[in-house]
Order: structure tokens, then sequence, then C-alpha cells
């Protein structure tokens, strides 16, 4: 990285560089095997839930955290459940400050999605089920929904 007068180079690219990914955690729990592998009487009912997190580190990196947590039930009984933490270290420089965080939580996810994706969908057929295969997701939307949750915090804070 070029610098000038010890900061970042102004004339220089914005750029996003994947140093590292990996599962940090990983659960999948198939409870009521074998009865749970035989064809359920309905449609089962799946949820998911995705929460993204991120710590700075030093030099312009971040390790961002996708952790999906999710499972499906019928008639209230659980036929898996799994829970994945799937990270990633990334580079990003001469990022204006005010574009950061959106970079942090809506790009770096949207990168590691596709794999905890396809390690969430193995686990799932390796339980004896179809794969799960999760639908896109709107990091953005999700960024925005944070961002809205933490101005209604901040506002009760100062009521």
């Amino acid at each position: 990285m070029a610098t000038q007068n010890g900061g970042p180079n102004p004339s220089a690219a914005p750029s996003l560089n994947v140093l590292a990914q990996y599962t940090k955690d990983f659960s999948f729990e198939n409870p009521n095997a074998p009865n749970s592998l035989a064809a359920p009487p309905s449609q089962p009912d799946v949820n998911i839930q995705i929460h993204v997190n991120a710590k700075p580190g030093g030099n312009g990196e971040f390790e961002v955290e996708l952790k999906i947590e999710g499972g499906a039930n019928v008639n209230g009984e659980t036929l898996f459940a799994f829970e994945l933490v799937y990270a990633g270290v990334f580079r990003i420089l001469n990022v204006p400050e005010q574009s950061l965080q959106p970079v942090v939580l809506i790009e770096c996810p949207r990168i590691l999605f596709p794999f905890a994706r396809q390690i969430i969908a193995d686990a799932v057929r390796n339980g004896g089920f179809p794969p799960l295969m999760i639908d896109p997701v709107d990091f953005a939307a999700l960024y925005q929904q944070r961002m809205q949750a933490e101005a209604q915090r901040f506002q009760a804070g100062q009521a």
C-alpha cells in the first residue's frame, strides 16, 4: 500500500481481498433418526436465521463471521437442526471511512455466503435429508435492518 504522509494514498484504487475463509463452528443434529428419515406426513417448517458480525484487525484487516442457524420441524418434532459460523479474513484498503462499514457488513458476507450455503446443504444431505438450498440473502437489507435497530436503541437510550 502506498502511503502519503503516513496515510492511505487517495489516488490508489479501493481493494477488497479475501485472505482466508474457514469454518469457525459447526453443529448438525438429527435427534430423532432413524424415525425422522421416513417421508414426513406434511411439508416441514424450515426456519433459518442469519447474523453478521465483524471484528477489526490491524492493517486494514477484518474478520467477518456469518452465523447461520436453522432447522426443520414437522408437527412440532425436530427433523434436523444446524448452526454454522463461517468466517473470513478480509483486507480492505483505500475505502472511504463512510463506506467501510457497508463494505464489511454487506460485501464480505456476500462473498462468504455461497460457501456457507454449500456446507449446510451437504450436512443436511449427509444427515439423510434432501439438501437444504438456502435462498440468496439480501445482505444490504440485513444491514439496513441492523442500522435501524441500532438507531432505535440509541434513541431509547436518549429518552
